[in-house]
C-alpha cells in the first residue's frame, strides 16, 4: 500500500475496500475500540483499541493503537519479535497477535496479518 505508517483511519479504509466491512463500536465505555467482522458469520477478524504501552510490556505509558488479529500458533511464533508485533492484548495469546499502529510495524506486516486473520475467520458459522 505504500504507507509509511498504518494509521487507524487507513486501516478502516483498507477493510472497507478489501472486505466491504465497517468498524463496529460495541462498548460505550471504550469509545476508541472497534471490531472488524465478517458480514456473513459475524466473526471478528480484528479488534482495534487504544492501550498504554506499559500494558503491552513495552516501555513508556503513552497510549498507542493496537490491532489484534487471529493467527495460528505456528505462524504467530514467526511474527512475535518482528518490529511492532506483540502478543495479543485481551485475547488468546496462542491464536491472536497484536500489531502496533504507531509506525513500528511494516505496512506489509499489518496488511498481511489482517488478510491472514480475515481468511482464518471466514469459514463456518458463528456459535452462540
Amino acid at each position: 500500500m505504500g504507507w509509511t505508517a498504518v494509521t487507524k483511519d487507513e486501516l478502516i479504509t483498507y477493510a472497507r475496500e478489501q472486505y466491504g466491512t465497517e468498524p463496529e463500536y460495541l462498548w460505550e465505555s471504550a469509545p476508541n475500540t472497534f471490531v472488524l467482522r465478517h458480514r456473513g458469520n459475524r466473526k471478528w477478524y480484528a479488534v482495534v483499541m487504544d492501550v498504554r504501552r506499559d500494558r503491552l510490556g513495552l516501555p513508556g505509558e503513552e497510549i498507542v493503537y493496537i490491532m489484534d488479529v487471529k493467527c495460528g500458533p505456528l505462524l504467530s511464533g514467526s511474527y512475535i519479535g518482528k518490529p511492532g508485533v506483540v502478543p495479543a492484548y485481551h485475547m488468546n495469546k496462542t491464536h491472536w497477535l497484536g500489531i502496533l499502529l504507531d509506525g513500528s510495524a511494516a505496512d506489509e506486516t499489518v496488511t498481511e496479518l489482517l488478510d491472514l486473520s480475515y481468511g482464518q475467520t471466514k469459514g463456518g458459522r458463528r456459535h452462540g
